[in-house]
């Protein structure tokens, strides 16, 4: 968390300043606030206290009363484990410029930890998310969903939304936020910047919890594109056919082509694109991942139920309605 504090810190960028939000003052956050600050004093850093709980999503809450306490026009939100690069804010505002330009967002790769699951989810995020994302950019002709890890907009898009505060029972507000400023007549862009993101040592049973979540709210909000993933899982398909038919030689022949495309989109969107250094090493867990994901898949549309922080849910149209 310092490190990416920190980054937020450095920024090539004439004018800026850094708000950091926490609901309780006893965070143990608060003191590695404190220290940037003393470390940073010529840079503009404020601590707010936002005691408010306006909904189940507590990064809303925070966030919606943050921003009347922000000093500039634009905003730019990121997580507390969001690590950037120091031309991140000049790269992303000057899209700020362009005919209608209402939202900025920014693929991410992400810094695993040592254990498998953490691995896979990293992998997963560099060699089929952030595909997915840019896949969806080229169907939709633009893309209509914004990116949590970084979003840049003004406080007059979000006025222009409803503001933050109905977004506070939301699951995805990500999702949530670039499809209002799309709805509002706004276009969302991508920057052409890549964030960092740091993945726990998960447990299994943690990742699971985590994948679920991520697989329900994405079925919820985009149900006929989520349905359409079937056909995007060739590998495994192809690994189950050679497994149930050995010796047929058409099982072979399918599952061919299948590798080759998946590890090639793997390669040039996680290696390429995005710059992942653990790509390389990691790619031969990409059947594992994509064989893991197809049954996350197949079980996300059993129900709409998910945990978050240690709470049970159920997700409708976007929104959270807790759970005995």
């Amino acid at each position: 968390m310092y490190a990416a504090l920190h980054s937020h810190c450095v920024l090539d960028y004439p004018e800026y300043e850094v708000l950091f939000g926490v609901s309780d003052l006893s965070d143990p956050a608060v003191a590695l606030v404190r220290e940037i600050q003393q470390h940073y004093p010529q840079v503009h850093l404020r601590l707010v206290h936002c005691p408010l709980r306006l909904g189940h999503n507590g990064k809303v809450s925070n966030l919606a009363q943050m921003l009347p306490q922000a000093s500039h026009e634009h905003v730019v939100i990121s997580d507390s484990d969001i690590l950037v690069s120091p031309d991140f804010l000049r790269r992303v505002m000057r899209h700020f410029g362009e005919m209608k330009v209402g939202m900025v967002t920014t693929l991410y790769r992400a810094v695993h930890g040592r254990g498998l699951w953490s691995k896979l989810e990293a992998l997963g995020i560099s060699t089929d998310f952030m595909g997915g994302v840019l896949a969806a950019r080229e169907l939709e002709r633009g893309i209509r969903f914004a990116l949590g890890a970084s979003i840049a907009t003004t406080k007059s898009v979000l006025a222009a939304m409803g503001g933050l505060e109905p977004l506070a029972n939301y699951l995805g507000d990500d999702y949530e936020l670039g499809a209002r400023t799309a709805a509002a007549g706004y276009k969302v862009e991508l920057a052409d910047v890549v964030v960092e993101t740091a993945l726990p040592d998960y447990a299994f049973s943690e990742f699971w919890s985590h994948q679920l979540r991520w697989a329900r709210n994405i079925k919820d909000r985009r149900r006929l594109q989520y349905f359409g993933l079937a056909v995007t899982f060739a590998l495994p398909w192809g690994i189950l056919a050679v497994i149930a038919v050995p010796h047929a030689w058409w099982t072979w022949a399918a599952l061919a082509p299948a590798a080759l495309a998946r590890f090639g989109a793997a390669v040039v969107v996680g290696h390429k694109l995005l710059r992942d250094p653990m790509v390389l090493r990691d790619l031969w867990l990409v059947p594992v991942r994509d064989c893991i994901a197809l049954v996350l898949w197949l079980v996300s549309f059993a129900d709409n139920t998910v945990t978050w922080r240690g709470a049970r849910f159920r997700v409708r149209d976007g929104k959270l309605t807790p759970l005995p």
